[in-house]
């Protein structure tokens, strides 16, 4: 496996456990339960994370597709990409982000949440692992935030895109600690 492949195949995985420790942080009781109103609760961050990763590796699928056919490269760097790319903006929940009415939850409960999670995060992984050894930051696709960006950055932003999302996980369940 390419060393770009397995930093970002990591640091999937190391988000994905922050994003496991917060939701267990929430009693299972409250995980469905919003904190305010108009506000996700638990299980609806997680699905809308689910619906999200799920778009994002059928795009990056595509993109990658359409690349080979043109003729992408090898990668030839073994630079580490993740201190190269800046993922603050995205974790940083100061600036509220409102997501598209496609990627907002539709109800699903705790559990089956975590579970359409589980697969489309298998599905994310499944398309960087494609993506092995193939110059990918050169291959770029629009970002609805953050504009074209390179598939490297879109597997970066995905990784950060949960730690933004346990953060607010966090927000919750504390706001479930100071009603009680």
């Amino acid at each position: 496996m390419h060393p770009r492949t397995h930093e970002l195949l990591d640091y999937l995985e190391r988000q994905r456990a922050v994003l496991r420790t917060a939701f267990d942080t929430v009693a299972p009781p409250l995980r469905d339960r919003s904190p305010a109103i108009g506000r996700w609760s638990t299980a609806g961050v997680i699905e809308h994370l689910a619906i999200v990763e799920q778009r994002v590796s059928g795009r990056l699928s595509a993109a990658l597709t359409h690349a080979r056919e043109k003729g992408l490269p090898a990668e030839s760097s073994t630079v580490p990409l993740l201190p190269s790319i800046n993922v603050a903006p995205l974790i940083d929940r100061t600036t509220r982000i409102t997501a598209p009415e496609a990627a907002q939850p539709t109800g699903l409960g705790a559990e089956a949440a975590w579970t359409a999670l589980e697969q489309a995060g298998l599905l994310v992984r499944d398309t960087a692992r494609t993506c092995d050894g193939w110059a990918v930051g050169t291959v770029l696709v629009p970002h609805p935030v953050f504009g074209p960006i390179s598939l490297y950055h879109w597997f970066a932003f995905v990784g950060a895109h949960e730690a933004r999302h346990a953060a607010q996980i966090h927000e919750i369940a504390a706001t479930f600690v100071s009603i009680s």
